[in-house]
């Protein structure tokens, strides 16, 4: 039998669902848990599980049912699941998977804790200072939850229902927490940020809220994340030659570059209209760096539509780019209404083909910084070797500057970019 008072969060997927962990541990440290890494040392483990994708559901399936052997060797007392897989299909795991205690859902922090210990906690105690599970010099700011837009392809309103925006007076001051123990990089997420406020009381919208968290002191460096471009307001567009701390980045999901695929797809813009407001953005600031997520091999899609996409990045060039391939998701509107057409081996192949594409982009696009000196944020410093970042590159998702020094992490140095990888950089700290 393990002490009690120990347990282990395990968190798989987004961004997204790292904020959701870090809430629940602070709510189980402030009535006295503690937090172990080692699964095998705890008393109970908590999975947070992903369940947008077809692999992310394996991965949590797998992790799960692993968890569930060493309950069964007496290494651990519970297990509770919660997230969006346990959203969506905690009924039929319940009835697979025996081991599991309680399924919870994605929004029902306090119910697990309640389940575990018995008592009640507030999660919007405004003296609580969350837990971090990333760096102490970054993280994230979940503005809402939730998502009103109707892709034909996702299913997070499905797992984590409509939108519901956090008060504009709720998402400053957690800022100005984050701020006061030493962030200084600000992940602004959201299912779809842009529509941040249009649901709250009173109404309110991004580029007011990135007014006020410009002010905030100690940030220096704030970071857009997950942009629908049918929604992004001119107004947000032009904080990017306005704000301070608004750095020039952008992710903008655009999913796909084909009319036909943004029409059945259900975007809501035509390829030109996200043109415009990839033109629109890089009028407004000439160095901002655009990223974007494309998705190969979605029913409807034949070769005429792929090459149309392909000739879409070869004219945008993205700064960064991911590519994922289709996963047919049920109760979605692809899911229920058209066929998985297009086989296995061609959306790998339309995956490979993408990535080659986006690789040579990002060759050129480094290698045009050779010789320039470029503010880098350190994220890790180990035996004379330090990684850090642009202000292009987003943590766990994006590039890498690499440095042959030991240098302080969470510190800004100038660096000299002498080399260009496909992805990464090679440069030197300058004294």
């Amino acid at each position: 039998m393990n002490n009690n008072n120990k347990v282990s969060v395990l968190t798989l997927g987004c961004a997204k669902n790292l904020v959701d962990s870090e809430y629940l541990i602070t709510g189980l440290k402030h009535i006295g848990y503690q937090m172990v890494d080692d699964v095998s040392k705890s008393s109970v483990v908590i999975i947070n599980t992903c369940g947008f994708l077809d692999v992310a559901r394996e991965e949590s399936i797998e992790k799960i049912l692993e968890i569930e052997q060493k309950k069964q060797d007496g290494l651990i007392d519970k297990i509770i699941v919660m997230g969006c897989l346990a959203e969506r299909y905690g009924d039929e795991l319940q009835k697979e998977i025996s081991g599991v205690d309680k399924f919870f859902g994605s929004e029902e922090h306090e119910a697990v804790i309640r389940f575990i210990s018995g008592k009640s906690f507030n999660l919007d105690d405004p003296d609580i200072i969350r837990a971090s599970l990333t760096p102490k010099h970054y993280s994230y700011l979940k503005i809402a939850e939730g998502c009103d837009n109707a892709c034909s392809f996702c299913s997070i309103p499905l797992m984590r229902g409509l939108q519901k925006s956090q008060p504009l007076k709720w998402n400053v001051q957690e800022a100005q927490r984050l701020a006061s123990r030493g962030v200084k990089e600000l992940l602004v997420i959201a299912q779809d940020s842009t529509s941040y406020g249009w649901d709250a009381s009173p109404k309110t919208s991004l580029h007011e809220l990135f007014t006020e968290l410009d002010k905030i002191d100690g940030i220096e460096w704030l970071r857009l994340h997950y942009a629908h471009p049918s929604n992004l307001h001119r107004k947000m567009i032009d904080q990017f030659k306005h704000l301070q701390k608004l750095i020039p980045y952008i992710d903008m999901p655009i999913q796909h570059g084909a009319d036909k695929m943004l029409k059945i797809m259900r975007r809501g813009l035509k390829s030109d209209g996200i043109k415009k407001k990839i033109d629109s953005l890089r009028n407004s600031n000439n160095d901002i760096a655009i990223r974007t997520s494309i998705i190969v091999g979605h029913p409807g899609e034949t070769d005429k539509e792929f090459n149309e996409l392909l000739k879409f990045i070869s004219e945008v060039e993205f700064d960064r780019l991911g590519v994922f391939q289709y996963s047919h998701e049920e109760d979605t509107l692809a899911g229920n209404v058209m066929k998985d057409e297009v086989p296995k081996k061609v959306k790998k192949e339309r995956f490979e083909q993408t990535m080659e594409l986006q690789q040579k982009i990002n060759l050129r696009k480094n290698k045009s910084l050779v010789g320039t000196e470029q503010k880098i944020l350190v994220d890790m410093s180990k035996d004379n070797f330090s990684l850090g970042r642009t202000y292009r590159d987003s943590p766990t998702v994006d590039n890498y500057v690499k440095i042959n020094a030991n240098l302080e992490t969470g510190k800004f140095y100038n660096v000299k970019i002498e080399k260009a990888l496909e992805y990464d950089l090679v440069g030197q700290v300058v004294k």
